[in-house]
């Protein structure tokens, strides 16, 4: 079945890859990014399949704007992915308040605004699928990493949410947790920030990883598409989909850490409650 997208962050890295894809397999999209420069290839090569339009995720008006004309164009929409984003790496003592709050606002609350616009679509659609991306920072929280955990955590709870709210109107919710892709988000799209010598031994270590990193990320971009478009054809998606082999055995590791921690504070957990919540039942 050909659907219809909307692609937020799609002049490069992953967004790219997934327009292409959805592309190539025959369905329209709306491709969106700040710039849109880089996009002017995509009308040359699939026409009129394919909208493009400069949105800024953390610009109401703006959102409001693109859903609308998006729905204008095609009749409806049936895939949005929340992919706009980027990450800085820097200690929470010396990241500025401005710095930590325009993080925020495009990782977190951009995917907020774009999905409060699409609602009213999918729910009077009774259809519908929300694919909105995370990280394994949404999982993990890394040193050096406090402005990007705090978004994608926040991603992580509200997409939860959502998904609990969407069901009512059959409408699917998927998130998207990625591991290192080959893209630039190592790259240009990470603000490297070293920091005071206090915060060398993680933060810097942090900043230096993942300059080294970049270019050797395990995973592959096209493939990541294929694997987004395929959740986007199911007709029960995962709530969570973790991509790469570093991702998996990341959050695997993770949750056996969070499983032995959960077991050893048990009692201290169970002991404040009301002392009747562990009395035995009375039988007659």
């Amino acid at each position: 079945m050909k659907q219809r997208w909307l692609v937020t962050g799609s002049s490069k890295g992953l967004g790219r890859a997934i327009v292409h894809a959805a592309l190539d397999n025959g369905h329209h999209v709306v491709a969106t990014a700040r710039d849109t420069d880089g996009l002017a290839d995509l009308s040359l090569r699939y026409g009129d399949r394919v909208m493009i339009l400069r949105l800024d995720v953390t610009n109401a008006d703006e959102v409001s704007a693109t859903v609308e004309r998006a729905v204008d164009q095609f009749g409806g929409l049936d895939v949005v992915v929340n992919n706009a984003g980027y990450g800085t790496i820097n200690s929470i003592e010396d990241a500025t308040l401005a710095d930590i709050r325009n993080e925020i606002e495009t990782n977190l609350f951009g995917t907020i605004m774009v999905t409060k616009a699409v609602i009213p679509v999918f729910r009077e659609q009774r259809s519908g699928h929300f694919i909105n991306f995370s990280s394994v920072g949404g999982r993990l929280g890394a040193p050096g990493r406090g402005a990007y955990s705090a978004a994608k955590w926040g991603v992580e709870g509200f997409s939860e949410v959502l998904a609990g709210e969407m069901a009512l109107f059959g409408v699917k919710v998927t998130i998207i947790e990625p591991g290192g892709f080959r893209t630039d988000f190592a790259g240009a799209s990470t603000t490297l920030n070293f920091g005071r010598p206090e915060y060398d031994q993680v933060v810097g270590a942090a900043a230096r990883t993942q300059r080294a990193y970049d270019g050797r990320q395990p995973g592959d971009p096209k493939k990541a598409a294929q694997a987004i478009l395929q959740v986007a054809q199911s007709n029960a998606p995962p709530l969570r989909l973790a991509l790469g082999s570093d991702a998996v055995k990341a959050i695997r590791a993770a949750s056996q850490r969070w499983q032995v921690e959960l077991d050893g504070w048990e009692e201290l957990s169970l002991s404040t409650d009301f002392e009747q919540a562990h009395a035995p039942q009375k039988t007659n």
